[in-house]
Parts: structure tokens; C-alpha cells; sequence
């Protein structure tokens, strides 16, 4: 929700690629997530832990990932309900050690890693325990945006879903 416009960004999205899953990010109250759910977001996402958002998506059986960073916050989260906790901002305070340190006594919680991660961290959070990574900036970057270059936010896309699914092959091996 800070980018302007974004739920008439949602919208558009949702109407051009029907099958593209959008989701709507700090989304900080139910009445703002009401209105990204009706421009056809069909997840939610918060910087943190918002207990009205929460309950809010989950009556409408919505997929819902709040963001936490202390182990309070993210047990608090993962005992409200949600199938996904987001750890953000993750790089600043440690990137994939922090995953890893948060797994040891939380291995029942399903960890997003979001903030800071990037084409050379990426397959490090996913082996260090994370279930998937949000990206940002180093997804879609200002500028091309800016250029409708939607080519070179597609290439992107495709290097982190490989980068992804290398990291979770070599964790399979092991």
C-alpha cells in the first residue's frame, strides 16, 4: 500500500493476468484489506503482526503473512493462525543466519524471508530453512518499471524461481 494507486494496481493486474496470484503488502487495517480482496488481491501481507488484518483475512479464508522479527513476534503470529510467518527486515539483522537461528527452537513455523534479499542471498535463505522469499526492489526495479520493461522483470522472475529451486534440490540431497 506504498506504492500510489495501489489497489488500482492490484485491480489492473488482477483483470490483464487472470492467472497471476496478487497480493497486496502493508496491508495495516481490515478496511484497507476489504478493499485489496475486491480489486482481486488473494493474499495479504504486513510489515508486522496486525491482529485486525489477521483475523480479517482469516474470516474470509485468505492467505495472510505478517511480518515479525523477534521470536516473541513470531511465535505470537504462528500462534494466531497463519500458515506463513515474514521475517522482515531479514538481511539487516543477520539474513540467512538469523533463518537459521529462529529454526532451531521454531521448526513447526514456516519462515518468509523478506528485506534485503537479493540474487546472491537468495538460495542462502532458502537452505538455511526459510519456505520462500519475498523480493522487492531487486525484482522489479524502479527503473524498469519506469520503462515498461516487462522483459526484464520476467527474466528476473525466472532467475530467482532457478535460484530457488536449486537451493531446495540441494537441501533434498542432503
Amino acid at each position: 500500500m506504498t506504492v500510489p494507486g495501489a489497489v488500482d494496481v492490484i485491480a489492473q493486474l488482477a483483470r490483464t493476468y487472470p492467472g497471476l496470484i496478487v497480493g497486496a503488502g502493508t496491508v495495516l487495517d481490515a478496511d484497507t484489506a476489504q478493499r485489496c480482496l475486491d480489486a482481486g488481491a488473494r493474499f495479504l501481507t504486513s510489515p508486522g503482526l496486525v491482529p485486525e488484518v489477521v483475523e480479517f483475512a482469516q474470516k474470509k479464508d485468505t492467505v495472510i503473512i505478517p511480518g515479525a522479527l523477534t521470536p516473541s513476534e513470531v511465535i505470537a503470529a504462528w500462534k494466531s493462525g497463519v500458515d506463513f510467518v515474514k521475517i522482515f527486515p531479514c538481511a539487516p539483522v543477520g539474513g540467512d543466519k538469523y533463518i537459521r537461528a529462529l529454526k532451531v527452537p521454531l521448526p513447526q513455523v514456516s519462515f518468509i524471508a523478506s528485506g534485503g534479499v537479493n540474487q546472491l542471498t537468495a538460495a542462502d535463505f532458502i537452505r538455511a530453512g526459510a519456505s520462500a522469499i519475498g523480493i522487492g526492489a531487486e525484482l522489479m526495479p524502479r527503473e524498469a518499471l519506469q520503462k515498461r520493461k516487462a522483459e526484464w522483470i520476467h527474466e528476473l522472475a525466472r532467475r530467482f524461481i532457478a535460484i530457488v529451486r536449486s537451493a531446495r534440490a540441494e537441501i533434498a540431497t542432503v
